[in-house]
């Protein structure tokens, strides 16, 4: 609970500068060319006293964020939200229902650890880029492209 309420909102602004950010962006611009997925990544300092004391967690607030970016609107039910919260260094990744039987549990739960491994080393543009670059590959195998697909949500990383 401490790490919550003393980690400011400046932090994650210094963990991802508008360099990392842009190329996150493009690497998930890039990424997106490979697959018919949607890709979307947000990052949140920490969460309000009122979460913690109703015991959400980072999967929790994963799943409200998936919600709220509206991650589940797209026209195949393929997008995907890498969910950071800076504060445990918790990384959640939710895939919508058209991924289901695509990708395992375990195959997104490996690329979050390791995407933990990373920022436990302070590396987080290096860490969100691999992992990037690790769904995609998963994506590119079992989603491939459409002709005519659109990029149907933003490619730019959210700060919360």
């Amino acid at each position: 609970m401490l790490r919550h309420l003393l980690l400011p909102d400046w932090r994650v602004r210094q963990c991802f500068p508008p360099r990392t950010q842009e190329e996150v962006a493009a690497a998930i611009a890039a990424s997106e060319s490979r697959h018919a997925g949607e890709i979307r990544f947000v990052v949140e300092s920490s969460l309000t006293p009122a979460q913690l004391l109703r015991g959400v967690t980072a999967r929790d607030r994963a799943i409200e964020v998936f919600s709220s970016q509206r991650v589940w609107d797209t026209e195949d039910n393929s997008g995907v939200l890498i969910y950071l919260l800076l504060a445990d260094r918790d990384v959640e990744i939710v895939a919508d229902r058209g991924l289901n039987g695509r990708v395992s549990p375990d195959e997104w739960e490996a690329v979050c650890r390791r995407m933990e491994q990373a920022f436990g080393k302070r590396e987080f543009g290096p860490g969100t880029l691999a992992a990037v670059a690790e769904i995609s590959c998963l994506l590119a195998d079992r989603l491939p492209p459409r002709a005519g697909d659109r990029n149907e949500l933003p490619d730019r990383p959210v700060l919360l």
